[in-house]
């Protein structure tokens, strides 16, 4: 009897997303928070999230606050309203101490550290009650490589109900699209290759991106914005082959592909 009740309150095993996680005005859009909003709903819920940011670059990784703090409004010239958004997610001390455990590197704590945009904007729309813990760690290093790895050794969490979270942006170049109207084509032609690479499970391709693709330095002249995708690949790949992976969001916002996968 013992043994059935253990299999039933075990936690599910969760996905791994990587999502385009947009800017603040992403609240007012017609369409994108609705799909955000649906993609969560199909999810088992999580026990806690474990988020990686575009916006948060530090050396060794961080981890951020384990308790709930004040966001980080890391932007500048959005009306006031976007200033005011709150997110008071419980904190994750427990994943936390996970996480240390299934790193071997050295692992830095930056207590006052609140979740930025990259991490908050989503999940806003995904999980507007903020009662579930989040944690956001940092990207200790843009090399895609070292990032999968470490994306692998966070894989067991997956099957402790952690939800982890790469968050960017599929194509992201703010200076080109200043001088483009529409849709520019580096942006179209670059999301069309990630698309395909992804579904081939091309982990080489995708690894050495910035040379094999398309555009792909003016996709992503700096490469942060497709960083996460690594860690969430690394966390789907723990067994040496992609879980299944499918675009739940795809399209194109004032000229950048929000193009968002799930694996598992």
């Amino acid at each position: 009897m013992s043994a059935v009740i253990e299999e039933r309150t075990a936690p599910e095993r969760m996905p791994a997303l990587y999502l385009s996680h947009g800017a603040p005005p992403l609240a007012d859009d017609p369409v994108w928070p609705g799909q955000l909003a649906a993609w969560s709903a199909g999810l088992p819920r999580p026990r806690a999230i474990l988020m990686v940011s575009a916006h948060w670059e530090e050396a060794p990784l961080a981890l951020g606050a384990v308790r709930t703090l004040p966001l980080v409004y890391d932007f500048w010239g959005f009306p006031e309203h976007y200033y005011r958004v709150t997110y008071a997610a419980p904190g994750a001390p427990e994943l936390a101490e996970s996480v240390r455990k299934l790193l071997p590197t050295p692992v830095q704590d930056m207590p006052d550290r609140g979740l930025d945009h990259g991490a908050y904007v989503p999940l806003v729309e995904m999980y507007p009650e903020a009662d579930i813990p989040v944690l956001q760690i940092s990207l200790p290093t843009l090399d895609p490589v070292r990032l999968m790895e470490i994306g692998r050794r966070l894989a067991p969490l997956r099957d402790e109900g952690v939800l982890i979270i790469g968050s960017g942006f599929f194509t992201h170049n703010l200076a080109a699209l200043r001088h483009a109207g529409g849709v520019p084509g580096w942006s179209a032609e670059f999301d069309d290759w990630g698309h395909r690479a992804l579904e081939a499970q091309d982990v080489d391709a995708l690894l050495d991106f910035t040379r094999k693709s398309p555009a792909g330095r003016l996709a992503h002249p700096r490469t942060e914005h497709f960083a996460p995708l690594f860690v969430t690949m690394g966390a789907a790949d723990a067994a040496g082959k992609l879980d299944a992976q499918r675009s739940v969001i795809d399209g194109f916002w004032m000229g950048l592909a929000k193009r968002s996968v799930q694996f598992g």
